[in-house]
């Protein structure tokens, strides 16, 4: 049975999305028999170019991909450069490590509490240095290029692109390669990224890919710090998917597929800047200079991630903060007043929201485990490992733009009778929620100590029992850890839960997105924080459940360390 397991994997990661493409791509050249498009022909098309702004929603996209995955990759690179094997090192990376599991929605809700003309930082330095005693009339959240959407992305991706070059630097030996080139005289930033980025990125790659996709086609950061006229495609997408009238769901699937082009054209961007930048590279390479004056590209570097840092973990505790607020009029820059009244008020009605949120959570991440855990035991008895276009397989989820192919995903289920049910749903968070289990679980999976197990097979046991009782108890840790992440994804998802269960199945995210609109920033505070809590409360139980299970057994507390 375990032989099945990676088609099972391969099926739920690229079933989906080609079945979504298929059933996206049909009423995108109008056929579509159930609304009367029972012949072949351009119309939606043509009904698409002259949409008011359509031109710009698609550069602002194009761009907000682009620039997003630049800075952040920039940022890391230029940090682990200048700051790897330091205590500051250290210290950011505990720091950086628990934001991953904030949701990309509370992230831009922080953000957006903290930069907003009457936010925060406006009212910490008025009236005394600005002589404001009203919020000034500054266009900053909903900025006309999307700058603020494209800072509150590249903050969240910051902590992604990070823990992922962190597990790939083991395998490039970077010490042994700074050390040859300091002894050469190069600096650190100018050693580093002469003997050691070259052989990091190309495993970073796929995850550039995964950001430059999200940011091109977010639809949760767009609506809550994006521009409004016109907004980002993503977002007019999902505006014409749920127009009353139904003939515009041809023009919708028309639009799906110019974002897709979209975010392809992104890709190929970014593919011809890594040419030119290896070219710039060996160029700069052969110079022979050492540039051992780099004490303020290292300050710059650190300021960056600290600062992406402090804008996430700052816009978390405003979160907290306004939810339970009393009175707090501009220019305070602390609530007059503490209560409690708007989570009392708040609670009855975020009940179901909540229970449907943990019960599509548990559900997709149960089953992303069991396959995941099925992959990983199949390939350590065939002595496998995933590579190459397999990996390739992994991150479809994450490259593919989900408003690309998640529309034709739901008139798929519609058509086989699965509409807005919650097996569906399950079903579409898996497709998101496995690719991030296998990501977290693989590595930790791969590197324990095979002579436990060979150990007891020499005694009789069969590989069954040895999975049961030595190599999942040995991985608690990262199996509950990876469960975790998972969990954080699915809470995380705003366009699959909106579309797939067409508005029967209400999440934490749904709910406090389509608060974005209103201006109660109590209610607000109340639903992101419940949201931005799901997450922090799966690593919670992911660290204490395994020191509970092996209090009284040292050397499982070090296995599982």
């Amino acid at each position: 049975m375990l032989a099945l397991a990676p088609t099972l994997a391969i099926l739920v990661l690229a079933g989906p999305i080609l079945i979504g493409l298929l059933a996206t791509a049909l009423p995108a050249f109008n056929y579509f028999p159930a609304l009367g498009g029972s012949q072949f022909s351009l119309d939606p098309w043509r009904e698409l170019v002259v949409m008011p702004g359509l031109w710009r929603s698609a550069l602002i996209s194009l761009a907000a991909g682009l620039v997003t995955a630049f800075i952040a990759l920039t940022s890391v690179a230029a940090f682990m450069a200048g700051w790897s094997q330091t205590r500051l090192f250290r210290s950011i990376q505990h720091l950086v490590s628990p934001l991953l599991a904030v949701p990309h929605a509370a992230t831009a809700f922080g953000l957006a509490f903290l930069l907003a003309p009457s936010g925060w930082l406006m009212r910490l330095v008025s009236p005394e240095l600005t002589g404001f005693s009203r919020p000034p009339d500054w266009l900053i959240v909903h900025d006309t290029f999307g700058l603020t959407m494209m800072a509150g992305l590249i903050v969240k991706e910051i902590p992604f692109l990070f823990l992922i070059a962190l597990a790939a630097l083991p395998q490039v030996r970077p010490h042994d390669f700074a050390a040859t080139a300091t002894s050469l005289g190069y600096g650190r930033i100018a050693g580093f990224l002469h003997a050691v980025w070259p052989q990091l990125y190309p495993q970073l790659r796929l995850a550039v890919f995964a950001v430059i996709a999200y940011s091109s086609s977010a639809v949760d950061v767009a609506i809550i710090l994006g521009p409004t006229n016109p907004a980002p495609l993503a977002v007019r997408l999902v505006g014409w998917m749920n127009d009353p009238d139904l003939k515009m769901r041809f023009v919708a699937s028309a639009g799906a597929l110019l974002q897709l082009a979209v975010t392809a054209a992104a890709l190929l961007l970014w593919l011809s800047a890594e040419r030119l930048a290896g070219l710039i590279h060996g160029c700069v390479r052969v110079s022979g200079r050492r540039f051992t004056r780099e004490k303020t590209a290292r300050a710059v570097s650190a300021g960056a991630i600290s600062m992406a840092a402090f804008a996430v973990f700052a816009g978390l505790a405003l979160l907290a903060l306004w939810s339970l607020a009393g009175y707090w009029a501009f220019p305070d820059a602390l609530p007059r007043s503490i209560t409690a009244a708007t989570w009392m008020h708040e609670m009855p009605v975020l009940g179901r929201p909540l229970g449907i949120t943990v019960a599509i959570g548990l559900s997709a991440t149960l089953i992303a485990v069991a396959i995941t855990l099925a992959c990983l035991e199949f390939e350590t008895r065939t002595a496998a490992r995933v590579k190459g276009r397999a990996l390739m397989i992994l991150y479809l989820p994450l490259i593919v733009p989900q408003a690309s192919f998640v529309f034709g995903l739901q008139l798929s289920f519609l058509w086989v009778g699965l509409g807005a049910s919650f097996g569906a749903l399950v079903l579409a968070h898996l497709v998101f929620v496995l690719p991030y289990v296998m990501l977290s679980l693989a590595e930790p999976w791969h590197a324990a100590d095979p002579r436990y197990a060979r150990a007891a097979r020499s005694m009789g046991a069969s590989q069954n029992l040895v999975f049961w009782r030595i190599r999942a108890p040995m991985a608690l840790a990262a199996i509950l850890v990876a469960a975790a992440v998972g969990f954080a994804v699915s809470v995380g998802q705003y366009l699959p839960t909106l579309l797939i269960g067409a508005g029967r199945w209400p999440t934490v995210t749904t709910e406090a997105v389509a608060l974005a609109s209103g201006g109660d920033r109590r209610v607000i505070g109340v639903f992101a924080f419940v949201q931005m809590g799901l997450p922090f409360l799966g690593f919670v139980l992911a660290t204490l459940v395994p020191a509970i299970a092996f209090a009284r057994r040292r050397d499982m507390r070090a296995a599982n360390a």
